[in-house]
């Protein structure tokens, strides 16, 4: 635990310098141009981009019909608004019908870093840097919104989003990865899936050949649960670009013709048992693979190192998914 909270201490005694190069960096000069500068600000870490995950957005605020800004919290202002009137919405619509107010939006992607710490699997420093930009959405009480909900984020299309201003990076996270997962196994000792999949990983043959972070980046939530303790969650997603390899094989395939499908999946990928960890977070393979595979092992088709045998028989025993 003291190693934990030593390394969550020292991720922040970084921030400061990933904060400032946030500021200097322009997004116009693309990825590349933030890591050299994140690199002459911090020289003891060799951060590489992993994966950008885009096509989310977070709300954002309230301008007028000139862009003169009414409130940076969107949501703060419709509360305090509404409690004034005694949370009366018919009230708030009627008050500031004449009044054109918009919306505004942080549109954006996260930006995945990556840094080695050791060559332990889970041993390496994972950076999100936000893209945002903040564009003008609907305009508020125009079609006399009946609920909150669609007051504050009405559908999709119902606007066209005006930028207000250049693109501009953010610091989100850092963190040791290791350390995170260490402290979801305080909160709760049995281990979760994410926990067993990189257990799996470092014993296969996936981790006698490659990096984990080459292939995966940890996306992170947390939360406050009913007694006010922090709740962390942890999904692997893959940095393969664009969706996962097409499996080649139909139902009732085993033998050679499995070891082909398996093969062409991995080399697609790009490391080996990548069709596992696929069928374990996506449905790109299906489960009956992991049976045929251990059936096929069983009657003496070698295809797998025993190593990755034993990984698949040990799911089977006890199935998890991501």
């Amino acid at each position: 635990m003291k190693e934990t909270l030593a390394w969550t201490e020292h991720c922040k005694s970084l921030a400061p310098a990933v904060v400032e190069t946030c500021t200097k960096v322009p997004v116009s000069s693309g990825p590349g141009a933030f890591i050299k500068a994140l690199g002459q600000a911090l020289p003891d870490w060799n951060f590489r981009h992993a994966l950008s995950r885009g096509g989310w957005y977070r709300l954002g605020g309230i301008v007028d019909d000139r862009g003169q800004r009414i409130s940076d919290s969107l949501e703060n202002w419709v509360e305090a608004e509404l409690a004034a009137r005694d949370g009366d919405i018919g009230r708030l619509i009627d008050d500031f019908a004449e009044q054109p107010l918009y919306a505004t939006r942080l549109v954006g992607q996260t930006h995945y870093l990556v840094a080695a710490v050791s060559d332990e699997t889970d041993e390496f420093l994972q950076l999100e840097i936000e893209d945002l930009q903040e564009v003008r959405a609907h305009q508020l009480f125009l079609n006399e919104p009946g609920s909150l909900e669609e007051l504050v984020a009405p559908p999709d299309g119902a606007f066209v989003p005006q930028p207000l201003g250049l693109p501009f990076y953010t610091f989100r996270r850092l963190q040791h990865i290791g350390a995170l997962l260490k402290r979801m196994l305080v909160q709760k000792p049995e281990p979760s899936p994410v926990h067993r999949m990189v257990e799996d990983w470092g014993k296969s043959s996936a981790g006698n050949t490659c990096t984990f972070y080459n292939h995966w980046v940890i996306a992170t939530r947390e939360h406050l649960d009913r007694y006010q303790q922090t709740v962390f969650r942890a999904q692997p997603i893959s940095t393969l670009t664009g969706a996962a390899p097409g499996f080649e094989a139909q139902p009732g395939t085993s033998g050679l013709e499995l070891y082909a499908a398996l093969g062409h999946f991995d080399r697609e990928a790009g490391y080996p048992m990548a069709w596992y960890f696929h069928m374990l977070t996506s449905k790109a393979v299906p489960h009956w693979v992991a049976q045929t595979v251990v059936e096929d092992a069983l009657a003496g088709f070698a295809y797998l190192p025993q190593r990755d045998v034993d990984i698949v028989r040990n799911w089977l025993h006890r199935p998890y998914a991501l």
